[in-house]
């Protein structure tokens, strides 16, 4: 599909093909969420330092340390977050560890749900079960906004078949 765009008075006339448009809106699209991630991660992880008790109630019972993994966790989100915006290169393996990132600590919100500790303004089952639905949404959006999806699809679909030798 495309479009014809014709420049007002001057005699211009230039066609630009829809799928052009797409890709340089996706990819704004994309930039900007990543940075919105990004930011969001730098506060979070900065956040481990200064509500130290509110990160803790996410830390299963189970594990030693809460101390420990709330401040070990908050350095991790600090260094994703400067990893999304500083390694370009590595965009779309940066996204899948993030992802990888936000499946590991979704233990802490189950564990968080299922003690029913108040920590983040969560003092509800309700909330709580809420914000268990959007940790999804973070993985997705992750995999998304650093393109690493698509550069996995498309290294599938570059890749032959294997076929097993008869």
């Amino acid at each position: 599909l495309t479009l014809s765009v014709s420049g007002c008075g001057t005699g211009t006339h230039r066609v630009i093909a829809m799928d052009d448009l797409r890709s340089t809106t996706l990819n704004s699209t994309q930039t900007g969420a990543r940075w919105v991630l990004a930011v969001f991660l730098m506060v979070a992880g900065l956040g481990h330092f200064v509500s130290r008790e509110a990160f803790a109630a996410q830390v299963p019972p189970a594990l030693p340390f809460p101390d420990f993994i709330v401040i070990a966790s908050g350095v991790v989100e600090i260094g994703l977050a400067i990893a999304l915006l500083g390694l370009a290169r590595h965009r779309a393996a940066v996204g899948w560890i993030v992802a990888l990132f936000f499946v590991l600590v979704f233990p802490g919100n189950l564990a968080q749900f299922f003690t029913r500790a108040d920590a983040f303004g969560l003092d509800t089952d309700v909330a709580r079960g809420v914000r268990l639905l959007f940790q999804p949404l973070l993985v997705v959006w992750a995999l998304w906004c650093t393109g690493a999806w698509q550069t996995w699809r498309g290294s599938r679909a570059a890749t032959p078949p294997h076929t097993p030798p008869s």
